[in-house]
């Protein structure tokens, strides 16, 4: 039981890091003696200290390190990568107890951080909280499984199942570049209320990717990026298979790297905007996850709209699924995507029904 409440603490301190420390997992530590805790850490953003390190760094005596439990969300490294080795930090202040919540299965560590404390002198306890662990490290657990991001939608729909009002069809599905380059964006219909778009805000400040499609930039100009929250910008990634999007589009404003996934290279001179060519004729989702693998992006928040949507849950491409109901009525519209995953929980944001669901 003692050691289940300071793997929790771990938990708590590794939540803070979620957004900053990609692509490296955002971990938690807490030392521990005769009960009480001497240190504690999390991972510091990408290229910073590990949280074992960060940890031990908070310890005002050192000396009391060779007594002490320390207590940690996932394994400890035993590579050099931007830092040396965690496995060898702690072998080096000769901690006595090492308790570790789940294993690290990157083929650079797997057992390898537990090996090292082990034939160092540290006692090793391995499994503790081990589903709450996998659970908070699940994005870095996709890439390092699954060898793609993990993907999260997200979308809001009113009551009677509608994600969007019925636009105009010239101005979405126009092949007239220089008519749609004219087109004058209306004012979003909105169907959450300011709580869920303000934790929607949070949620892109914890994923690495934002992905919409052609649709939704032509008919909404959304710029894709943090406002009622406080954190970094996901790299926008859009769907534009005849480069039809409009040239003063919010996507194209150079402020945020974007990612414009087309069937045709185009060159740019507007910085951190990047062309990757797929073929719109095979699986779109699959080259979508490898054009995402091959940019080092971890995890991607998809947004809309339904078709886009819709490509991930046909393709069985998508690991989670969180659903706003609003409480308007459209009585027609853009139909909401059809798909069946696990209920995992439901909440009510003033109003707004929030459904989460897992592809189990």
């Amino acid at each position: 039981m003692k050691h289940k409440k300071y793997i929790q603490r771990c938990l708590e301190l590794a939540k803070k890091g979620i957004g900053t420390t990609r692509p490296n997992p955002s971990v938690g530590a807490v030392i521990v003696l005769n009960d009480k805790i001497i240190g504690e850490g999390y991972t510091s953003p990408y290229g910073g200290n590990h949280a074992e390190v960060n940890a031990i760094n908070s310890v005002e005596e050192v000396s009391l390190l060779h007594a002490a439990t320390l207590y940690v969300t996932l394994e400890p490294c035993a590579h050099f990568g931007k830092t040396p080795p965690c496995a060898d930090l702690i072998v080096k202040h000769q901690l006595k107890h090492v308790v570790i919540g789940c294993v690290d299965s990157n083929s650079l560590v797997a057992g390898k951080g537990i090996e090292r404390l082990r034939k160092g002198g540290c006692e090793v306890t391995v499994g503790v909280l081990e589903k709450e662990c996998l659970e908070h490290h699940r994005r870095f657990f996709t890439v390092q499984d699954k060898k793609r991001p993990y993907i999260l939608l997200k979308w809001a729909e009113t009551k009677d199942g509608y994600i969007a009002p019925l636009y105009p069809k010239l101005d979405l599905e126009s092949d007239d570049n220089e008519m749609l380059n004219q087109v004058q964006y209306k004012e979003p219909v909105w169907i959450s209320n300011l709580y869920s778009q303000q934790l929607v805000h949070k949620w892109r400040s914890e994923e690495q990717a934002i992905l919409v499609g052609t649709n939704t930039i032509i008919a909404d100009n959304p710029k894709l990026n943090v406002r009622s929250w406080k954190g970094h910008d996901p790299v926008r990634v859009v769907l534009d298979k005849k480069l039809r999007i409009p040239v003063n589009a919010n996507v194209f404003d150079g402020t945020v790297k974007t990612l414009i996934l087309t069937e045709q290279k185009k060159k740019t001179q507007i910085i951190g905007l990047v062309f990757e060519v797929i073929d719109f004729s095979k699986n779109v989702a699959e080259q979508i996850c490898e054009v995402l693998q091959k940019q080092n992006i971890q995890s991607v928040l998809v947004e809309g709209g339904t078709q886009t949507l819709q490509t991930f849950i046909d393709a069985n491409l998508w690991d989670e699924a969180r659903v706003f109901i609003g409480s308007s009525e459209f009585g027609e519209g853009v139909g909401a995507p059809c798909f069946s995953g696990k209920l995992i929980s439901e909440n009510n944001y003033h109003g707004d029904l929030l459904k989460t669901y897992r592809n189990d």
